[in-house]
């Protein structure tokens, strides 16, 4: 299987929002929510599309003809490539009812940890999301990232003994899903959290701690002060703030404050190996890819997921030769302009 015919696979079963198109980029789900649209005009999933198209290459072939190597090293981890599966919820609401979220992580977290990468698990409303996300995580030896949403801190609490039983390496938390609608009003209560609130989260979490939604350096450095190991330069794909900036905008001012002190992912429309190179160009350590992945298990499940991961890794290592960079650490910011 290819990741085209996950795609034509995945018109028949993802549900009457999401198009399934040949190449996500927010425009013909623009503002569905529920589906996979952004909010308001849906603007910001699109920009951040397009900005991640307007950054070039830079083709550099007279360099020694060495093998290239995709692989990189996060929290005392091994991965074969430097992306990685992002986190969905409520997949039966957006994307249609042939999966819930306890199949959809299941199928996920196994293909990806097979793949030799990682998938960020979603959280929700119903326990069992998470119950189920972190049983999937331990079966696969604890090669996943719970992703918890910002709850209070005694349900928090109670979802970070599943990540400790799970043996997750890493556990994030989707700060930015303050904003998500149905996350208003809801029991348990979440929102935004303190410095002091999130200082208190991760050290609860006893794991490495990424925090997701940062897209300022003002974020960044409150994150740092918590104690995070990590951030996610993240805008949740538009759909918690219409006119927001892009990630491919904001991502290198965020890596020179931060100066090395936490890893960072990011978000945010990317598609392509090229696409990964151009991110850790300006330097990401990894990446993570949500939306499409869907679109890969609901189009071919495990087979699917590897058949995407595959697509995208050879899509890196193209660009990568082509380049002149043999390693992740050879990606320097002269490889764009």
């Amino acid at each position: 299987m290819n990741y085209s015919e996950c795609i034509e696979n995945a018109r028949k079963r993802i549900g009457n929002y999401c198009k399934a198109c040949p190449e996500c980029n927010g425009r013909a789900c623009r503002n569905q929510i529920p589906g996979p649209g952004a909010k308001g005009a849906g603007d910001t999933a699109i920009r951040n599309y397009d900005k991640w198209k307007e950054i070039r290459l830079n083709m550099d072939t007279i360099v020694s003809n060495r093998p290239v190597d995709t692989s990189i090293s996060l929290f005392g981890k091994e991965f074969k490539y430097p992306f990685f599966a992002g986190p969905v919820g409520a997949v039966n609401l957006h994307y249609g009812d042939s999966l819930d979220d306890v199949a959809y992580n299941d199928i996920l977290v196994s293909a990806c940890a097979d793949a030799g990468i990682a998938a960020f698990t979603g959280d929700g409303t119903n326990p069992g999301v998470m119950e189920a996300a972190t049983d999937a995580i331990k079966n696969a030896k604890g090669r996943g990232i719970p992703t918890v949403k910002p709850w209070n801190i005694d349900t928090i609490r109670d979802k970070m003994e599943l990540v400790r039983n799970s043996g997750a390496f890493a556990v994030a938390m989707d700060i930015d899903a303050a904003g998500l609608p149905f996350l208003k009003n809801m029991t348990p209560p979440a929102g935004s959290k303190s410095v002091e609130e999130l200082s208190e989260i991760v050290k609860a979490a006893n794991a490495p701690f990424i925090v997701k939604g940062i897209m300022t350096v003002k974020g960044a450095l409150k994150a740092k002060e918590a104690g995070a190991s990590a951030i996610v330069v993240s805008n949740h794909g538009g759909r918690v703030l219409d006119q927001c900036p892009a990630t491919a905008e904001v991502l290198e001012e965020i890596v020179k404050a931060v100066d090395g002190s936490m890893k960072i992912f990011v978000d945010g429309g990317i598609r392509s190996g090229a696409d990964v190179l151009k991110a850790i160009a300006l330097g990401a350590d990894a990446v993570i890819i949500a939306r499409p992945f869907v679109t890969a298990v609901y189009g071919g499940e495990h087979e699917g997921v590897l058949a995407y991961i595959d697509k995208i890794g050879s899509e890196l290592k193209d660009a990568m030769a082509m380049c002149g960079a043999a390693s992740i650490s050879e990606i320097t910011r002269d490889c764009i302009r």
